[in-house]
């Protein structure tokens, strides 16, 4: 169940109904509300699951690779993830429902993980020193809802990191 559950979040983000994901799986809209009580408590189980996911990822891209490249390389990562996995992008950009709330380790170290690659990435010059990650999150956000097709994509996130690069003097 919880393997479709998913697979329907990530085709379909937050909208996906219950009764979808029970056909899905096989099983009565009951049996999914006996191990979740609520759409948010399954949302919220497959969402973190993911985010554990991407904060694996920042660890694994911060270790080998320099400050300058790992900031964008991540900025890259997920956008990519949250355009393809729409749970992900619902995650990232706050639709649905309020994973901040949960106060999960998954949450803080996410943010613990996009904070570290930005401030190290501001560190050595390499992102401008007046960008926060609400700035990051917001371009992100921006460049997942411009769902079209790779070249599109790709140039969303080439002219979001070039307006994050420090200005010349």
């Amino acid at each position: 169940m919880l393997e479709e559950a998913f697979a329907a979040f990530a085709a379909h983000g937050v909208a996906v109904s219950i009764r979808e994901i029970a056909r899905r799986a096989g099983v009565s809209t009951g049996t999914v509300t006996r191990h979740f009580p609520t759409k948010e408590a399954l949302f919220r189980a497959v969402a973190l699951h993911r985010i554990e996911h991407l904060v694996r990822s920042a660890e694994d891209i911060a270790a080998r690779e320099h400050p300058t490249t790992a900031f964008f390389t991540f900025f890259a990562f997920l956008v990519r993830q949250g355009a393809a996995d729409h749970a992900v992008g619902d995650a990232l950009t706050g639709a649905g429902f309020d994973l901040q709330s949960a106060a999960s380790t998954a949450i803080r170290d996410f943010g613990a993980a996009m904070a570290d690659l930005l401030a190290q990435a501001q560190q050595v010059g390499a992102v401008r020193d007046d960008v926060d990650t609400a700035d990051v999150k917001a371009l992100i956000a921006g460049c997942i809802a411009r769902d079209d097709d790779g070249a599109a994509q790709q140039r969303m996130i080439e002219i979001a990191c070039d307006g994050l690069k420090p200005r010349p003097t």
